[in-house]
C-alpha cells in the first residue's frame, strides 16, 4: 500500500500542462543533493539486481574510471565491492546515477540504473547526451540545446532539481522495455514520479540522479485542478510523445478516464 504524497499532488511534474517543453531545473541545498538514504527495500531491489542483472543496470566507458574515482569522493565511499565504483555509490542513496562529461558532446561516461523506464542503459552508454533523447525528436528540437548549455555552463557544486512524470501499469522498478500489456483498467494504474538532479561537480564532469517514486493514478479525483492540467497536457502530445508514453491506446484509455470524473 502506497502512502498519500500530497506534497506531490500539490505540486505533480506536468505543472499547468501548458508548459511541455522546459527545463524545469531549480536550485537545491547540498544538502538535498546527495541525502537521500536509502531505505531496506530499495537496498534489497538495487544489491538483488547488482549481484545478479550486473550487466544490465551497470555501464561505463573505458575512459570513465578517474571521473568515478572523482565522484566516489562526493559520495565519502569507503570500500567497493563491484567491478566498478558507480555501482557501489548507487547503494548508498536512493537515486540511480548517470555520470557525464560536462565539456564536448557530454556523453554518458557511467550508469548504474535500476530503476529504469523502458531503456536500456547498455545501449545509451557512450552516447552524446543528445542521442540519448533521440527516440523523442521533439524533445531535443525544443530543449536539448538548452540541456547542453546549461551542463556546459552550470556553476560548481550548485545541485539542481526537476521532475518528469509517465504512467505505468504497476510499481515495477525495473522495466526495461514496455509491459507487455496494461490493465484495462486505468484505475488499477501508477503515475510514475522521477526527481531528477543535476550537478557539476567537477570541471569536467557532471551527475545526473534519477529518484523513482509512484502514486496511484486514482488518487487524481481528488484534485480537480491537477487533473484538469493533466488532461491539458496529454491533449498536446504529438505522435512521438504518443507513442514514448505508451501507444496510442495507453492514451485513449487515459483521457477517457480522466474525463469520467469531471
Amino acid at each position: 500500500m502506497l502512502d498519500v504524497d500530497s506534497y506531490f499532488w500539490e505540486n505533480p511534474p506536468w505543472g499547468d500542462g501548458k508548459q511541455k517543453y522546459r527545463l524545469g531545473l531549480k536550485p537545491i541545498s547540498k544538502d538535498e543533493w546527495l541525502n537521500r538514504k536509502i531505505g531496506p527495500n530499495l537496498y534489497i531491489h538495487k544489491k538483488e539486481l547488482l549481484d545478479n542483472k550486473y550487466n544490465d543496470v551497470v555501464a561505463v566507458t573505458s575512459d570513465s574510471h578517474e571521473a568515478q574515482e572523482i565522484l566516489s569522493e562526493k559520495f565519502n565511499l569507503k570500500e567497493s565491492i563491484y567491478n566498478d565504483l558507480i555501482a557501489d555509490m548507487s547503494l548508498l542513496i536512493q537515486d540511480d546515477l548517470c555520470l557525464i562529461r560536462a565539456k564536448g558532446d557530454q556523453e554518458l561516461l557511467a550508469a548504474s540504473i535500476c530503476s529504469p523506464s523502458y531503456w536500456n542503459v547498455k545501449l545509451k552508454i557512450g552516447k552524446p547526451l543528445k542521442e540519448i533523447h533521440h527516440p523523442v525528436t521533439t524533445l531535443n528540437e525544443k530543449i536539448g540545446d538548452r540541456i547542453s548549455t546549461f551542463i556546459k555552463q552550470a556553476p560548481l557544486m550548485k545541485p539542481f532539481a526537476r521532475q518528469n512524470w509517465l504512467v505505468h501499469g504497476d510499481t515495477e522498478r525495473f522495466h526495461l522495455v514496455e509491459e507487455d500489456s496494461l490493465f484495462d483498467d486505468p484505475a488499477k494504474w501508477f503515475i510514475r514520479s522521477e526527481k531528477e538532479t543535476l550537478c557539476r561537480f567537477h570541471e569536467e564532469y557532471s551527475l545526473f540522479t534519477i529518484n523513482v517514486m509512484f502514486q496511484p493514478l486514482s488518487l487524481i479525483h481528488r484534485y480537480p485542478k491537477q487533473k484538469r492540467n493533466l488532461i491539458t497536457s496529454i491533449n498536446t502530445f504529438d505522435a512521438e510523445e504518443i507513442n514514448y508514453f505508451g501507444g496510442e491506446k495507453k492514451v485513449r484509455i487515459l483521457q477517457k478516464y480522466l474525463l469520467s470524473k469531471i
